[in-house]
């Protein structure tokens, strides 16, 4: 087998949708010897934010000198960012090589795993197979019925925070989807909560005293922001002064302050992290398409804010970075989001709007989302192609010095990044 025909198989009808639940996931680890069992984890789940504090931690644990796992979904460019070493993808030949291994148990299975279930799964022994002393784990989606949950005995938990999405699987309140995340939490073991929500704390603390487990907030409100702009945000932070992170959004301190208190709590478990690693960490983390700048000139920002929580914090960023100017917006979404309602938050910030769809058969027409931002007095184009949206958008942005802010969805980040770099050679 080779990787053409690893992924081929790993994306095939066989493995199409999403059904919660365990089963599937322990039977297959099973029958690969259950890797995760020798595998030290950091379990992090939430509604946004996951993805950026792995980074920020692995980054951390990196610097600190340990041999470190990350798992991730979804990938932004290659399937490969999904599972990496010491921040290097799983090469071509292992990722064909292992499926090539869990390919026939898993069809042996009478109740066959779904796509999820199966790179979950795969990358376990990924990572058993390089020795890794801590793996950072991020859930799919939710936490108690993730293929993620099967792990028996995190270092530490995290909920970076709660917000309502996904209301047809997690529930349709903040408490309800709070009890789906809570469900990473286990016995004896730490749970740290990065969110705002007091009601979503409330879930997960009266979950932690059931399981015995010491829980620790974030104390958002005591971040003091020392300077931002594009090359990244200063902040002070629980005695810690003057800490810098690369990740320029508005919101990602908070995400920083949470890496903070997992690292208190890892250090509770016999880590050593030094100040220096620490703030090393948090400074060379790198996460693509989290308000990530891709041009100065002009300003040309990506953000992959897909929900109403995340599309408020883009909206904070926006306001930070560009005061009371408006900027162009280019924008995708999918049908089963509030668009609406994230619409109504970005219209008093744009210039004008640019709309494609995502690839994805759940993402919503550009001219239907274009209506919207009609509805709401912005001046929207739409396009069917995302290379003739972001050629337009770019064009527009760069003969009226405007900056341009593209958001919506990850799933349009590899075609508007390929759009982008094909501009800047155009433009050489």
């Amino acid at each position: 087998m080779n990787y053409n025909e690893a992924l081929e198989y790993i994306h095939s009808v066989v493995w199409m949708g999403s059904r919660p639940g365990l089963s599937r996931t322990v039977e297959l680890l099973k029958l690969l010897g259950n890797p995760e069992k020798d595998i030290k984890f950091v379990h992090v789940a939430g509604t946004n934010g996951k993805g950026s504090t792995c980074s920020m931690l692995n980054s951390v644990l990196i610097e600190a000198g340990y041999n470190v796992g990350l798992y991730t979904s979804p990938y932004i460019v290659r399937f490969n960012e999904r599972m990496q070493v010491n921040g290097e993808p799983i090469s071509d030949n292992e990722l064909a090589e292992l499926t090539e291994i869990v390919k026939p148990l898993a069809e042996s299975m009478e109740d066959k795993p779904t796509e999820f279930e199966l790179i979950t799964a795969l990358s376990f022994l990924y990572f058993k197979r390089h020795n890794c002393d801590v793996v950072v784990l991020e859930v799919g989606m939710g936490g108690r019925l993730d293929s993620t949950n099967v792990i028996e005995s995190p270092l530490v938990s995290v909920i970076t925070g709660v917000a309502v999405d996904h209301i047809a699987v997690l529930g349709s309140t903040v408490p309800e989807i709070a009890v789906e995340k809570a469900g990473i939490i286990k016995e004896g073991r730490p749970v740290v909560y990065g969110g705002r929500d007091d009601s979503a704390f409330e879930v997960i603390s009266k979950k932690a005293k059931e399981c015995n487990s010491e829980s620790t907030r974030t104390q958002i409100d005591t971040i003091k922001i020392n300077s931002v702009g594009i090359e990244g945000i200063s902040f002070d932070y629980s005695g810690y002064n003057n800490l810098e992170i690369s990740l320029c959004g508005s919101y990602q301190p908070e995400n920083a302050a949470t890496v903070i208190e997992t690292v208190r709590a890892l250090k509770e478990c016999g880590f050593e992290i030094t100040e220096s690693q620490l703030r090393a960490g948090l400074k060379n983390a790198r996460w693509r398409a989290r308000f990530e700048v891709l041009s100065t000139d002009p300003v040309v920002i990506f953000d992959g804010s897909h929900n109403l929580q995340g599309i408020t914090g883009a909206v904070g960023s926006i306001k930070r970075f560009f005061g009371d100017n408006k900027v162009f917006l280019l924008m995708g979404v999918l049908a089963d989001k509030d668009y609406r309602d994230m619409v109504s938050l970005l219209a008093p910030l744009a210039e004008r709007a640019f709309t494609v769809m995502p690839d994805s058969p759940r993402a919503l027409k550009s001219d239907s989302l274009a209506k919207v931002f009609g509805d709401f007095g912005v001046n929207a184009t739409p396009f069917d192609d995302i290379e003739q949206g972001v050629a337009s958008a770019y064009e527009r942005a760069k003969t009226q010095n405007m900056p341009l802010v593209m958001l919506g969805s990850l799933y349009m980040y590899g075609d508007v990044y390929k759009a982008f770099k094909n501009i800047e050679k155009r433009t050489v």
